[in-house]
């Protein structure tokens, strides 16, 4: 009996990436073989951190962990996983609301490529996977996160180093 490797895609921004991605990919180790992450070129989004910058900090991020690769991307993440060989997309949520979303993307998914299971996972309470937006916005108006940080209100730190 021939075994097919488990690959899964996490794609994201990851701009910053957080603790709470790296929980997130410690979490998905049991379940795959190998977990790519695919930090997405999105020309539309104006990114705090330029595309080489957030490689290498989750490239330094990762290093212990032997079954993580890194790459950049810009096509469909059905497409990169066919590429690839991979056969699901790793998703965590925060709450409702990024269920409902991940649900939506996931079923468009399943209509483009149906050979590609979607599995998400459900963010650790005090880890939660990014507030990629709200940091941001906080950097880029010089301004301090009220706990006098770029830190979160999760205590969710970015990786940038």
């Amino acid at each position: 009996m021939t075994t097919v490797e488990k690959i899964a895609v996490f794609p994201g921004s990851f701009d910053p990436m957080t603790t709470g991605h790296l929980d997130m990919l410690r979490r998905a180790m049991p379940l795959f073989d190998k977990i790519v992450v695919a930090v997405g070129i999105n020309t539309g989004k104006r990114c705090f951190q330029p595309l080489d910058d957030r490689i290498g900090n989750i490239r330094r991020a990762v290093a212990d962990m032997q079954r993580v690769d890194v790459c950049s991307y810009d096509c469909l993440t059905t497409d990169l996983c066919r590429k690839l060989g991979a056969r699901f997309i790793l998703r965590g949520v925060r709450d409702n609301a990024d269920f409902e979303y991940e649900r939506k993307i996931a079923d468009i998914n399943r209509l483009v490529a149906p050979d590609i299971e979607t599995v998400i996972l459900l963010a650790t309470p005090n880890r939660p996977l990014s507030a990629a937006p709200w940091y941001a916005s906080c950097r880029r108006s010089d301004t301090m996160c009220p706990n006098g940080s770029h830190e979160t209100r999760y205590g969710n730190d970015a990786i940038t180093r």
